[in-house]
């Protein structure tokens, strides 16, 4: 997979499809690299007459390592209470992915995220109108203070310690753990495909202070409410009813705020991408972008 500049830092990434196709750019959320849009998706997305995008986000992946930054104290803030300092926001991540649209030359793209990915694609939206043709906000927040918080199963599996054995097979092991912790229970991941992925990921950069940095600028983003309001973009949400990271009502918050929104609960997910919902999740994307596009 090539490299790219952008926004100052190299990006891996991935595109399918024909260069002169209208373009989906896909943001993936905390930690998860850009395998974690499957290729079923993205096939099924040029399918349907797209170019599609995927890529690691800074600090994940084969994508560039702020290091220098230092690792935040995410775990003393949490317990404490204490000012928590990010080494970069999820504005600064914004702009990197729409460096990367420009290092590609690309005018326009339908911006899609997942999770932490959502929240970018949102501000993304937000900033860069001119940009955005659509946005798809999956399995996303706001981040308003009120909103539900994760079930204690789901916030344990993403804020647990790695396992004290930090070979390859107990850190693989551990994220399997943390993966099914948050899957759908009507969607059940091949377990085979499942450790498949997690393997790839882990040979490819597994990286823990990355994520510390990726996840204090999440929690650092504060209330997205009001820059939700200046959306202009036709906008889907997506979100499962059963998700037990970011509640249902996280996505409902950001349908609300985003003037014409659409909103989509899909019953039996929770808070993955299962390959069994690749045509409902290539149809909903291509129907917010088809209608953007008339």
């Amino acid at each position: 997979m090539p490299q790219i500049t952008a926004n100052n830092l190299q990006i891996e990434y991935e595109s399918f499809g024909a260069e002169s196709a209208p373009v989906i750019l896909l943001i993936m959320g905390l930690g998860a690299q850009l395998g974690r849009w499957n290729t079923e998706l993205c096939e099924a997305l040029v399918a349907r007459n797209y170019r599609v995008l995927r890529f690691d986000n800074r600090d994940c992946g084969l994508s560039s390592k702020l290091d220098a930054a230092g690792i935040p104290e995410v775990g003393r803030a949490l317990r404490t209470g204490t000012p928590l300092v990010a080494p970069y926001t999820l504005e600064d991540m914004a702009a990197d992915s729409v460096g990367l649209l420009d290092a590609l030359g690309i005018e326009k793209a339908h911006i899609v995220g997942a999770s932490m990915g959502g929240a970018i694609a949102q501000i993304v939206a937000a900033r860069y109108p001119q940009r955005t043709l659509s946005l798809t906000s999956i399995m996303s927040t706001s981040s308003h203070p009120d909103l539900p918080p994760p079930t204690r199963e789901a916030a344990q599996a993403l804020m647990a310690p790695l396992p004290p054995t930090r070979d390859k097979e107990a850190l693989i092991e551990d994220a399997i753990r943390r993966q099914l912790a948050v899957a759908s229970p009507d969607f059940p991941s091949c377990p085979e495909r499942l450790r498949e992925v997690l393997s790839e990921e882990h040979a490819r950069g597994f990286h823990p202070p990355g994520v510390a940095r990726q996840l204090a600028a999440f929690l650092v983003s504060g209330d997205r409410r009001a820059l939700l309001a200046t959306i202009k973009a036709p906008t889907l949400v997506l979100h499962g009813a059963e998700d037990p990271l970011i509640p249902v009502a996280c996505g409902y918050d950001v349908a609300a705020h985003i003037p014409g929104a659409k909103m989509r609960v899909i019953e039996g997910l929770a808070h993955d991408l299962p390959l069994a919902l690749t045509e409902v999740f290539a149809d909903a994307i291509a129907s917010v972008a088809q209608a953007a596009e008339r």
